[in-house]
């Protein structure tokens, strides 16, 4: 007795079935979407993993030279350069992943060139200006100099008073005893006493001229050549003095009458008012 035929499907099953094949198309892009998206974000973290343990290794070396140099194994400078590469190296590493390169940078690459003026250049390539230290000329001495630091007159040159028997014979400097009296010039002195000036010293100039100073507490230098500006002596009030003061007199070379300091001073460029 021959088999009964399978029955045929009616065309609603066949329309159920079509719906359940394209059912289980759909199913499987998904599932393969998802596969596909998974792995694309599984790649990056295995690349960020990947520059976490180079930054990891990057600080056991730093750590290890740092070690060893405090250990005296290894100079200063050869840490610091091997510390240097490590972090640039690493920075290198980062950015090629960063920007989807898949090469893998090397030691060379992440050098980058120097800016600045290290090794002998500026900014702009060209050589640096070098810096040489040479002995400094020492500043010129004075041609001219005050007979004191302090400047002012009491009396004037000509004056009239009781203290002389005609006129003031020079002017008056009313500084402190125990003053620095200096040179007001290059010459040669010589000292003595006089009842009316007291201890006081005679400046030579090399035309003649001789500066006086009178009324000196003490002396510096008794005799011998002197410069501008050297301290010869010291205020005091010795003599026909009332008080401390300097009394200082040009007098010319012919051997005549002092004349008025103020105007040699002004001359030479010097106002000890």
């Amino acid at each position: 007795m021959a088999p009964e035929a399978a029955p045929r499907p009616t065309r609603a099953e066949l329309r159920v079935a079509a719906r359940e094949q394209s059912r289980a198309q759909r199913r499987d892009a998904a599932k393969a979407a998802t596969r596909t998206a998974l792995l694309r974000v599984a790649l990056p973290s295995v690349a960020a993993l990947g520059v976490a343990a180079a930054a990891a290794v990057t600080v056991q070396g730093e750590a290890d030279q740092q070690r060893a140099q405090a250990a005296g194994r290894i100079p200063e400078q050869t840490a610091a350069a091997g510390a240097a590469d490590n972090a640039q190296a690493a920075q290198a590493a980062q950015q090629a992943l960063a920007s989807g390169g898949g090469a893998q940078a090397s030691r060379g690459d992440a050098r980058q060139p120097l800016t600045g003026t290290q090794g002998g250049t500026d900014p702009a390539g060209q050589p640096a200006a070098q810096v040489t230290t040479t002995d400094q000329a020492p500043p010129e001495r004075p041609r001219i100099a005050m007979p004191v630091a302090q400047h002012g007159l009491g009396e004037v040159f000509g004056a009239a008073g009781t203290h002389w028997s005609k006129r003031h014979t020079g002017i008056d400097f009313p500084v402190d005893g125990g003053s620095a009296v200096m040179a007001v010039t290059d010459g040669t002195i010589r000292t003595q006493w006089n009842p009316s000036y007291g201890y006081m010293t005679i400046l030579k100039m090399a035309d003649g001229t001789e500066a006086w100073y009178c009324h000196l507490r003490s002396y510096k230098i008794r005799k011998g050549t002197v410069k501008a500006g050297d301290v010869i002596a010291f205020v005091g009030s010795s003599g026909n003095s009332t008080g401390p003061h300097l009394h200082f007199e040009i007098r010319p070379a012919d051997g005549g009458a002092p004349v008025d300091p103020l105007p040699w001073f002004l001359a030479q460029g010097l106002d000890p008012r």
